[in-house]
């Protein structure tokens, strides 16, 4: 409580308004996955991002993806300022809730879909677990995956969400075969029976809307086909993965795709050298932080903010990255034997600029 107080206090008296200046050349890319009306745990509200987007028109240029790869690709120099907004997987509340806030605020934004999930042919494999813990009338958990267990009561709702989010954390390690057998045994051992398509808790928009939103300046790009961790993939697996879904969304949409997400931000060499294979110009990861001309078009960073506002004037001002750098770079440099009173200025501003 003390420590949100604090918080609070530093946004409305405006310490982070220097970090967010010192971070001002860099591209902030913004990500978010699920909405809700009224507040909700795991879930960014209405009001939270109405919020967020007034204080981003406040103090940033909002910028489609695709325009800053483009200013990326070619060198072009973008204004100071720059934000994206990029939202993952492509579930119905978007479209319900967050959607008729950017259009009220005018703001771009990219929606990355899995096909096969909008097609109503798959789940997002992560929401079997949740499904299935919040389903169950089991008493508590006890699985073993890869040699690791994971043991939980289930005495509320957030404890089950937070039982499912640890076993999902392990079948990430998994090749996908595994991963969904994986699935099929924890269904029968806690007595659930998983729906052949997900319910609409866990549901995606329609290609209808996906049209309808690309038409109005929300890009839809490419998520995979059915969101596998890429890396787990076989190769002919990857290619599938991302030629397959692009090809769907250009049958859906009537135009080129060309921006690609990974999902779990998961990726390495062999992924992203399948990236490009497939047609992909742009890619986003889960990795925190911020760009710039010089960060790999195949492998952009992204700040994932929380929900209340002055965690998210915090994350999206840079602090934590300037703070990172300086416990680690500034006092090192400071002790140095040639560092002189003189000199001081120069190395703190040489550090902001590594940030």
């Amino acid at each position: 409580m003390l420590k949100q107080t604090v918080l609070d206090l530093m946004r409305v008296t405006g310490a982070f308004a220097p970090f967010r200046v010192a971070n001002r050349s860099k591209v902030l890319i913004l990500t978010y996955h699920r909405f809700s009306a009224a507040e909700a745990d795991h879930k960014t509200s209405a009001q939270a991002f109405a919020d967020h987007l007034q204080y981003l028109t406040e103090h940033y240029r909002i910028l489609p993806l695709g325009q800053i790869a483009d200013c990326i690709a070619t060198g072009k120099t973008l204004p100071q300022g720059v934000a994206a907004l990029t939202i993952d997987d492509g579930y119905q509340d978007f479209y319900d809730v967050a959607y008729p806030l950017l259009l009220k605020h005018r703001v771009p934004a990219t929606l990355f879909v899995a096909t096969d999930f909008v097609d109503r042919k798959c789940w997002l494999w992560t929401d079997k677990m949740r499904y299935l813990t919040a389903h169950t009338a089991a008493a508590e958990l006890d699985v073993t995956i890869n040699e690791r267990s994971v043991k939980a009561a289930f005495t509320t709702a957030r404890s089950r969400h937070k039982a499912a989010n640890r076993v999902n954390a392990l079948l990430k390690t998994l090749p996908n075969e595994q991963k969904e057998e994986a699935l099929k045994q924890m269904a029968t051992t806690l007595g659930v029976l998983l729906p052949a398509a997900p319910p609409a808790e866990y549901g995606a928009i329609t290609w209808q809307q996906a049209r309808e939103m690309d038409n109005e300046g929300i890009e839809v790009a490419s998520h995979t086909v059915t969101h596998p961790i890429l890396p787990n993939t076989t190769n002919e697996q990857l290619r599938y993965e991302m030629t397959a879904s692009r090809a769907r969304l250009e049958e859906e949409l009537g135009h080129q795709v060309s921006l690609f997400c990974y999902p779990n931000g998961r990726q390495d060499a062999r992924v992203q050298q399948a990236t490009a294979q497939a047609g992909y110009r742009c890619a986003v990861t889960n990795q925190h932080g911020m760009n710039t001309l010089g960060t790999p078009l195949l492998g952009l960073q992204r700040v994932a903010p929380e929900p209340d506002l002055s965690h998210f004037v915090q994350s999206t001002s840079g602090f934590e990255e300037i703070k990172s750098v300086l416990r680690n770079g500034w006092y090192r440099r400071l002790a140095a034997p040639t560092t002189t009173a003189a000199t001081v200025p120069q190395l703190f501003t040489e550090t902001i600029n590594q940030a």
